[in-house]
């Protein structure tokens, strides 16, 4: 049986080179971006590029309406979703980008495709999630929403200010933990990734998933290709039923084990 997965914000970026990675296996992609003109000519692309069932799907995570009427299109179409990929999000950093400089209204805007658009789309998809034989949930996060790397001078991320994006992917780490135990009886498995530094337009002042540019080719020193960086993604998307659950991967050198620390 094909698989069916969504990914939001997949129009560019890492979500576009997550759609890509599962389209090339055979996965059938919904490529979710905030205007159906974008999410279709995203779909269009990958599917000359992989030869893959890709369709492209309007759905911005911040209006409940955009995502009641992506549900009603998946149950419809398909029954069914196996793999949901939360990969929308934005960045926001404010003077220097330090906490004190930081203004609740863009902490909220932030948090809220960041979080509550994950919050939303999960729980609006749960039934989804469940028809399928064991579906599988992706956050894509970040290093610095690691506390245990935010918190340690020595830490190379010790540097990276920004308290509402920081924030907003420490709280998404939570919301992993907290619907895998939910789903902790069942096939369901639900984990965080974090494609690393990769070389996108998300080191822009005020960055979106139609802003975030993914390249396949070589990036800069320092940094990963966005395909390099979907790569975990995918992995943990088409995991087995012995794979894991609540955690936090990726497969960049800097975690040789392939786990990062909450």
């Amino acid at each position: 049986m094909t698989k069916i997965a969504l990914i939001t914000g997949a129009n560019r970026g890492i979500g576009y080179e997550i759609a890509r990675g599962l389209a090339e296996r055979g996965v059938t992609v919904l490529v979710g971006s905030r205007t159906l003109a974008r999410g279709a000519a995203a779909a269009e692309r990958l599917r000359v590029a992989t030869g893959g069932k890709v369709d492209g799907v309007r759905l911005d995570v911040t209006d409940e309406a955009s995502i009641a009427e992506a549900v009603r299109y998946v149950e419809t179409t398909y029954g069914r979703l196996d793999i949901l990929v939360n990969s929308a999000g934005i960045a926001k950093f404010e003077g220097r980008g330090n906490t004190t400089d930081a203004t609740a209204s863009v902490a909220r805007e932030v948090f809220d495709t960041n979080v509550f658009g994950v919050i939303s789309v999960v729980n609006a998809m749960a039934d989804l999630l469940r028809a399928a034989p064991a579906a599988r949930i992706v956050n894509v996060s970040s290093e610095i929403g690691s506390m245990t790397y935010m918190s340690n001078p020595s830490n190379p991320f010790w540097a990276m200010q920004g308290a509402s994006y920081g924030a907003s992917k420490a709280a998404l780490n939570a919301l992993t933990v907290s619907y895998a135990r939910e789903f902790w009886d069942t096939p369901i498995k639900v984990n965080a990734i974090t494609p690393g530094y990769c070389e996108t337009d998300f080191g822009a002042p005020e960055v979106t998933e139609d802003s975030a540019v993914g390249s396949r080719a070589e990036a800069p020193e320092g940094k990963r290709t966005a395909a390099a960086g979907a790569a975990i993604a995918v992995k943990l998307a088409l995991i087995d039923a012995d794979g894991p659950t609540a955690g936090f991967f990726s497969d960049d050198r800097a975690h040789p084990a392939g786990i990062v620390p909450w």
